[in-house]
């Protein structure tokens, strides 16, 4: 509990602790642990026999990440407007995961790496709603804190997001992600 009580931080995290005593440590260590292992899925995959039990161990990862998110998000939010960035980002991470899964089942190989891809930049949005708090923190001047969080819960993720799906599109790297036929 100690690591969440920070008088300095912006956001007390120690009462996200005692409302939700199980659910937000798992969500902090399952997110991070995603942070760690799609990128390392990414990097193997072209290697058939670490890549796809990796992969199942991420998936099952980003499940318990994305499903405890909704609590966290919406257990004593900042804003209403954050809890909904936040759970946005949830949502689009497990869809982007079942549209993964789908495709990769149905041997779309491409629209299985488009949705990885743009999983992992949503993924991303973690380290970089943290690296603008910390901007936030260091240059911040106290006020206006509230409305500076809902910008950081959507744009965090949106923004690499956003640029994965730019960079994939440009380079003609966007299978069919959607599809459902076959």
């Amino acid at each position: 509990m100690s690591a969440f009580a920070n008088d300095d931080f912006p956001e007390s995290l120690a009462v996200k602790v005692e409302l939700l005593p199980l659910i937000f440590p798992l969500h902090m260590i399952t997110g991070a642990l995603a942070l760690l292992l799609l990128p390392a899925t990414i990097l193997l995959r072209r290697r058939p026999r670490w890549h796809r039990p990796l992969g199942r161990i991420a998936a099952l990862d980003v499940v318990v990440a994305g499903v405890t998110a909704y609590p966290v998000a919406w257990v004593a939010p900042v804003t209403n407007w954050s809890a909904a960035g936040f759970s946005a980002q949830a949502t689009i991470w497990l869809a982007l995961l079942v549209l993964g899964i789908h495709n990769i089942r149905r041997r779309r190989v491409a629209a299985h790496w488009t949705c990885m891809l743009l999983m992992t930049a949503t993924t991303s949005g973690a380290v970089l709603f943290r690296v603008f708090l910390a901007l936030w923190a260091m240059f911040g001047t106290g006020r206006r804190f509230e409305l500076f969080y809902a910008c950081d819960a959507w744009v965090a993720w949106l923004l690499p997001l956003s640029a994965t799906a730019l960079v994939l599109r440009l380079r003609g790297d966007h299978g069919a992600v959607l599809a459902t036929s076959g």
